[in-house]
């Protein structure tokens, strides 16, 4: 099965097509997203970030935990990282799968780094797995929306996706999904956005330089979130942001702690009411 594919800035039904392969395929290539100018701009900014969390939580301790190249929680260490979660495509994919009041479960930077054939340390990310591993009768509670910052290629390291394998109870045998394996081949600037039930891994990178993306899970408003970006970011930082960035970092998700905060006016409370 061929990964479906579509341009956003030359195939006006792009939206209605992605949410058909969503259903049918568990995935959509959008390729014409992100323009080469923020694309420059965030690569330099991630390999700041980078330093700031080795120095922050230490290379040793991220090295244990299993993490490759992921970098957490970017907006702590860079503001400039808020302009992706207003980026109009992703929002209008959200949209059309988790509702408008969806939250951010994540947004993840990788700086995947390239090694000799078969050298790369064995980690989660790069075993076959889903996001959102909870089968709920065909209920979509949660997305991804994947962005190449630079090229995927098989040689470099990108997705290996295994189109079918979203929203089923019992796991794919492992014969299925090396045989049914694609690794996503998409220019710079193009989005991944695939059912976060869907089978997937982490690409080798053997091209001799890293390769870089920004992953971003979004789901239902009830669902927990990997970080609580409201508490992790300050209420400060929350509050200078767009309404709709308010909503995806989780504002209008919170819990009351007190009979004060239980008995506001219905715009004033600490949740909004969900669309499912």
């Amino acid at each position: 099965m061929a990964l479906p594919r579509v341009n956003c800035k030359t195939q006006t039904d792009w939206l209605k097509r992605t949410t058909t392969s969503l259903q049918r395929d568990g995935c959509m290539v959008v390729e014409g997203v992100v323009s080469p100018e923020m694309l420059r701009e965030t690569r330099e900014r991630m390999y700041a970030v980078q330093k700031l969390l080795h120095a922050d939580v230490g290379v040793e301790r991220l090295t244990r935990a299993g993490e490759l190249g992921v970098l957490r929680n970017m907006l702590k260490y860079d503001d400039y990282f808020f302009r992706w979660l207003a980026l109009p495509e992703m929002l209008h994919v959200v949209d059309a799968t988790v509702s408008n009041t969806a939250i951010l479960h994540l947004q993840n930077g990788f700086i995947l780094p390239s090694f000799a054939a078969g050298a790369a340390p064995k980690v989660f990310q790069n075993k076959y797995h889903m996001d959102f591993p909870r089968v709920l009768h065909g209920y979509l509670a949660s997305i991804n929306v994947f962005f190449a910052v630079d090229e995927f290629t098989a040689s470099n390291g990108g997705t290996i996706a295994v189109p079918g394998t979203h929203q089923r109870m019992a796991p794919p045998a492992e014969s299925e999904l090396q045989a049914a394996a694609q690794a996503v081949e998409c220019p710079a600037g193009s989005m991944l956005v695939f059912d976060s039930t869907l089978w997937h891994a982490a690409g080798a990178n053997t091209s001799g330089k890293d390769r870089l993306a920004i992953n971003h899970q979004f789901t239902r408003a009830w669902i927990k979130q990997q970080i609580d970006y409201v508490r992790a970011l300050g209420d400060a930082t929350v509050l200078r942001q767009s309404p709709r960035t308010q909503q995806a970092l989780g504002w209008y998700t919170r819990v009351v702690t007190s009979l004060d905060e239980f008995y506001q006016p219905e715009d004033k409370r600490l949740y909004r009411r969900g669309q499912g």
